[in-house]
């Protein structure tokens, strides 16, 4: 995609801003020169047109300047997960209303074998198979504005069981090889156990052979969430009133469609368009199959099957198995379409940034460059609504601020509806 240019004036700003944030996010780094060439390589990632390499950030001629970011990029043992962490508890205290975690995958075509992941692998998101990295984000998200806060990177099993291939990579001994959702999961899981966050619906794309491992381990957390899946699902439903467990399966369009009659329709606005968008819904009470390897529950876990057609549509074209409840239809779809917003996102702010575009080859360092390009991604955003965030108490705050030469002020996102991405005339039409 076309890399844009920030104006200067812009571009300062968010300098600026980068200044407070090394303040809020660094602290956990142990030494002053650390936090000095993370301040280098996010302004790199910033302001850094073309590929946002490490050569490229350090400029010709540079080769100081190079060799040190390479050594606190790809080499340095500085643990990325507490400025994960603070990252996200920042965000959580100074985005408006966010709503829920998108997990948003991400894929990396590679034309060597050398990249840490990297592997011949088929890939749903391409329909087809690709040599890549395949690796996912957490974001959180709001009608307004999605930031990624942690990353998973997926390992195909020659990454884990050759062992001179995981000593070159520097693979940690716990890492194993999953799929690209478990890895999403474990992710999420550990987030909702350490973090120190509020509890929020997850929403990602599970293939139907992962549903059931996905939904049990969300439920042993308590965790909401809202999986999209494939219409040639296999689910378990009640009799002819569809109120009480029964022993019919049929898959999830099917009976979907046999519900067309109970459609309501709910008017919203896309993500990133100014037009509104008229969508039919419909939902049943279903209940979790087991996974092959696990024996049926004592007793099922009872989950909503939403469906939705487009308003010209003839059949049913988009399906959400969910945990939650306790919400109108129209807030689950719409928590459900979250995931347009962080796509918008991920496209306009965290491409540009360089997410994809570490070339190194050891695991810290693609964790390291996460990383940063997230927190640059958060400085752009921020930094594009005029406001800078409020640093913490104590001498990191006084310090941050006397050296800006201003008080800085929380963060305001634009205001939202009450239920996002709703038009204000009316949530249903009957």
């Amino acid at each position: 995609m076309a890399r844009v240019v920030l104006p200067e004036e812009s571009a300062k700003e968010i300098s600026e801003l980068i200044d407070v944030l090394i303040s809020l996010f660094f602290e956990s780094l142990p030494r002053r020169d650390q936090r000095n060439w993370a301040r280098v390589y996010l302004n790199g990632l910033v302001r850094t047109s073309g590929k946002k390499t490490i050569r490229n950030i350090a400029g010709t001629g540079a080769s100081s300047v190079e060799q040190s970011l390479q050594q606190f990029i790809s080499k340095s043992p500085w643990d990325w997960t507490p400025v994960r962490r603070s990252l996200a508890q920042h965000l959580e205290r100074t985005a408006q209303r966010p709503l829920a975690w998108v997990v948003q995958p991400m894929v990396i075509e590679k034309a060597g074998d050398r990249s840490v992941g990297v592997g011949r692998q088929f890939v749903p998101q391409l329909g087809r198979t690709a040599n890549c990295q395949q690796a996912s984000g957490i974001w959180l998200a709001s009608s307004e504005a999605g930031f990624p806060v942690e990353w998973t990177l997926t390992l195909p099993g020659p990454w884990t069981n050759e062992l001179l291939r995981r000593r070159r990579a520097g693979i940690p001994d716990t890492a194993r090889s999953l799929t690209p959702a478990q890895d999403a999961v474990h992710a999420v899981q550990r987030m909702a156990a350490t973090w120190q966050l509020q509890r929020r619906p997850v929403v990602m794309e599970v293939s139907n052979t992962e549903l059931p491992q996905c939904a049990e381990s969300f439920a042993l957390q308590d965790i909401p969430f809202v999986f999209k899946v494939d219409g040639s699902l296999p689910v378990s439903f009640g009799g002819a009133a569809r109120h009480k467990p029964g022993p019919h399966t049929a898959p999830a369009r099917e009976l979907i469609d046999s519900l067309r009659s109970q459609r309501r329709v709910v008017e919203w606005t896309r993500h990133g368009r100014a037009e509104g968008a008229v969508t039919l819904l419909t939902s049943a009470p279903v209940l979790a199959a087991p996974g092959e390897d696990r024996p049926a529950p004592v007793t099922p876990t009872p989950l909503l099957l939403v469906g939705a057609w487009t308003e010209a549509a003839l059949l049913p074209s988009e399906f959400w198995i969910t945990n939650i409840g306790d919400r109108p239809l129209a807030q689950l779809f719409l928590l459900a379409k979250l995931t347009d917003r962080v796509a918008l996102d991920f496209a306009d702010v965290c491409e540009p940034v360089g997410i994809r575009d570490f070339e190194g080859r050891s695991f810290r360092g693609w964790h390291h460059h996460a990383t940063l390009a997230s927190v640059a991604h958060a400085a752009t955003l921020l930094g594009a609504r005029g406001r800078l965030p409020e640093p913490y108490p104590g001498p990191a705050r006084s310090a941050a601020t006397h050296a800006a030469g201003r008080t800085t002020t929380p963060p305001v996102l634009p205001p939202r509806p009450l239920i996002p991405g709703q038009t204000a005339r009316r949530e249903y039409i009957r």
